[in-house]
């Protein structure tokens, strides 16, 4: 089985507080988010990190948090607080992939980052955009997905009940939800009054007109900016 998760962040004292994890110290978070994969994970299953696996301690102390970890087939993809795991004494500890990877299962595609994407290979087609980074806590930011027929899915720690999620669970999520299949620049552009908001306003309105099977799309919950 494949499983995803992100910002494990172990040895960050202050994840605790921003995230508002539920442990007293660093040694308690970093043995129950241990024991949370483990428990879910089996050493034969797969298991993609998608970024910043510890923060603020030592590579060696890093590698040994990576050892209690049974999974035999851990991939990360980079973060911004991961270590150089290429280097001496240190290669081997993780399956390290580019920093945005594909990965194909039974004719599905999905593209890792440790940061979202607003747009993405094949997103048209019903690829799915897997993340970590934001922190999102609980599931309103994958619901708002979800809503707007968005496949992209943040799989970290906390917004997963702090522990990995699996491929079935993720498929599972965005099942039976309409592909909105496009991403417009003017949905993420937040326009300001004035010149900008005129542009933004003209081209959209242009772009709809020419695209009246786009905006019936939109009707069935596809997001579009209020300008």
């Amino acid at each position: 089985m494949i499983y995803f998760t992100s910002d494990t962040h172990f040895g960050h004292e202050n994840v605790i507080r921003f995230t508002g994890r539920p442990y007293g110290t660093v040694a308690q978070m970093n043995h129950a988010l241990v024991a949370n994969i483990n428990a879910r994970v089996q050493p034969r299953d797969e298991l993609y990190i998608l970024g910043d696996f510890s923060f603020r301690i030592t590579a060696e102390d890093a590698k040994a948090i990576r050892e209690q970890i049974r999974c035999e087939r851990v991939h990360l993809i980079p973060g911004n607080h991961d270590k150089d795991w290429g280097s001496k004494g240190l290669a081997g500890t993780f399956d390290v992939m580019p920093p945005v990877s594909r990965l194909k299962v039974n004719g599905h595609k999905y593209i890792l980052s440790h940061y979202p994407l607003v747009d993405w290979e094949a997103m048209e087609r019903g690829s799915m955009m897997l993340h970590g980074h934001i922190h999102s806590r609980g599931s309103d930011y994958n619901e708002l997905n979800r809503m707007q027929g968005i496949y992209r899915y943040d799989v970290g720690m906390d917004a997963n009940g702090l522990r990995p999620v699996s491929i079935e669970e993720i498929d599972a999520w965005f099942a039976g939800v309409e592909n909105a299949g496009i991403a417009r620049w003017q949905s993420w552009v937040a326009p300001n009054p004035g010149p900008a908001r005129d542009i933004a306003r003209s081209l959209l309105v242009d772009e709809l007109e020419r695209e009246p099977d786009r905006h019936s799309a939109n009707e069935k919950g596809a997001a579009w900016p209020s300008l």
